[in-house]
């Protein structure tokens, strides 16, 4: 934490990773501070000596909180959870908790990782690929949502999942993925947008947005 004790996060605008955890510490009405991290500039700031220090892993988000560093969105998620767990992000009912785990590590796992800068760097067709996995992923979660979901993911209160989903949703939309078939997904993602948590995390209200991308 820096010298006035706040939490310190490591973040990226455009990282739906840091998106998520932006989104929990709104959520909580946690204040911290944000130190960005360029994935672009100079080749990649996530990749600088001093940037290593705080995360070997080279990623974001990285979060400096109560004398340690968590990396990893959803440890970081789970670890607010448990420490300030007010308003909670995983349902009491140990199904429906389990529910959105699942739907967390769905979008965190099977998604998000294909489609991510590091992986796109290694593929040709950056857009097809990203495309056809996220396409893949959704499929298979516009059935889970269709048995869990109330105005939300699980049923009709906010859960770990939807921070998770609105920031995949938006992956989606930047790669220019038809959003037709998951009619589910879209109305959860409209639903939870309105809400001021998501909006104040958003990527274009962010310290480090770039002024074209500000809204």
């Amino acid at each position: 934490m820096d010298s006035s004790g706040r939490p310190v996060l490591y973040s990226y605008f455009r990282s739906s990773c840091s998106w998520r955890v932006r989104i929990a510490l709104a959520l909580k009405g946690i204040a911290y501070d944000q130190e960005p991290v360029n994935l672009l500039k100079d080749g990649g700031q996530q990749f600088s000596t001093e940037f290593q220090a705080v995360n070997p892993m080279q990623q974001v988000p990285a979060l400096k909180i109560d004398g340690i560093i968590l990396s990893q969105s959803l440890a970081i998620i789970q670890y607010l959870e448990e420490t300030r767990p007010n308003p909670r992000l995983l349902p009491q009912d140990l199904k429906k908790r389990a529910q959105a785990r699942m739907i967390s590590d769905h979008i965190v796992s099977g998604i998000q990782p294909l489609q991510n800068l590091t992986f796109l760097k290694q593929v040709g067709e950056k857009m097809e690929w990203a495309q056809h996995n996220i396409t893949c992923g959704f499929k298979a979660l516009e059935q889970i949502l269709q048995h869990t979901a109330g105005r939300y993911c699980i049923g009709d209160e906010v859960s770990m999942a939807d921070l998770c989903l609105v920031p995949q949703v938006h992956n989606a939309e930047r790669f220019k993925v038809d959003l037709a078939p998951y009619p589910t997904i879209t109305r959860i993602n409209k639903a939870l947008l309105e809400l001021e948590a998501f909006q104040v995390s958003h990527p274009c209200r962010q310290p480090d947005t770039p002024a074209e991308l500000r809204t």
